[in-house]
């Protein structure tokens, strides 16, 4: 599918903003693989650049996701795909940015990666949450600030996913009930931690290892968390070495018995996949909720 014409010139002068000097486009190539958007690799005469377009998604999602990318940028702790412009023209939403050329794992690669995201986790605030709203793939992802993590965890995550699969149907409304307990071992479940800087949605395709061998992340759901989220999230879909945790774990030890606290860590994204493709994900979540409830 070609690029409408009017956005392609809309591109063009947010890259002769950005890079001080007249680029056109030459080749625009479709990449598959987004569950809500069209993307493309640009080509240009000098360098490539990558854009995701939008017509039914909210009009904030690029603009979230583009500050997103630049909180993790100024954290300055592992490669981000460098955010150049977000808009609108006509119908279509957009979201500029570098194209990250995709190079073979690297023996350090997995070392490099765990190190990056430590580093990024150590990032800190006084609070649990971020100054504003985002999204999750499509989902709007709400981040009011908490100063605990029991409490952001309960009435940011769970709650307001719980209330969605209800209200689609996909889950019975006693779980409003059954959860209550759960809310009440939350405390209990999760070691007390600083807010770490998270990815927000650190799954096997939202990495890609780049130039000289180097990890970059792109796609996030930026917000201050438990870091055991993000590992947790890693987890779900594949796409991680078992290195990865170890030597995570060397640059920033973790709590004992993280991993079995694994299954409630995932209970938010398992809620956020059956809120936009049901299937087996609200079984999980329900196991899940029902194993701790």
């Amino acid at each position: 599918m070609p690029l409408d014409p009017l956005l392609q010139n809309k591109i063009e002068e947010e890259l002769e903003k950005h890079s001080g000097n007249t680029l056109r486009i030459r080749e625009t190539h479709p990449i598959t693989g987004g569950d809500s958007h069209l993307a493309w690799k640009l080509t240009t005469d000098t360098k490539n650049y990558f854009l995701k377009t939008s017509k039914n998604n909210p009009a904030a999602l690029f603009k979230t996701e583009f500050n997103g990318l630049q909180l993790l940028t100024r954290a300055k702790s592992i490669s981000i795909a460098q955010p150049i412009a977000f808009g609108k023209i006509n119908d279509h939403d957009y979201l500029l940015l570098e194209f990250i050329e995709k190079s073979p794992v690297s023996k350090l690669f997995w070392k490099d990666f765990a190190q990056g995201i430590a580093n990024l986790h150590r990032n800190s605030n006084d609070f649990f949450g971020l100054k504003e709203d985002n999204f999750i793939g499509p989902l709007p992802q709400q981040n009011t600030p908490s100063d605990t993590w029991s409490d952001f965890f309960i009435s940011q995550r769970i709650q307001p996913l719980i209330k969605k699969c209800i209200d689609q149907k996909i889950l019975q409304k006693d779980y409003i009930d059954k959860t209550q307990h759960l809310y009440k071992e939350i405390p209990n479940i999760f070691p007390k931690e600083a807010p770490s800087l998270l990815h927000g949605d650190l799954w096997g395709g939202n990495f890609i290892c780049g130039p000289s061998g180097n990890p970059y992340l792109f796609d996030p759901a930026v917000y201050y968390g438990h870091r055991e989220i993000d590992l947790a999230m890693t987890r779900l879909f594949g796409g991680f070495d078992r290195k990865f945790y170890w030597y995570y774990n060397d640059f920033f030890p973790l709590s004992p018995d993280w991993q079995k606290r694994i299954p409630i860590c995932q209970l938010y994204p398992l809620l956020v996949h059956s809120v936009l493709f049901g299937g087996g994900y609200i079984q999980q979540a329900r196991r899940i909720m029902e194993e701790y409830g």
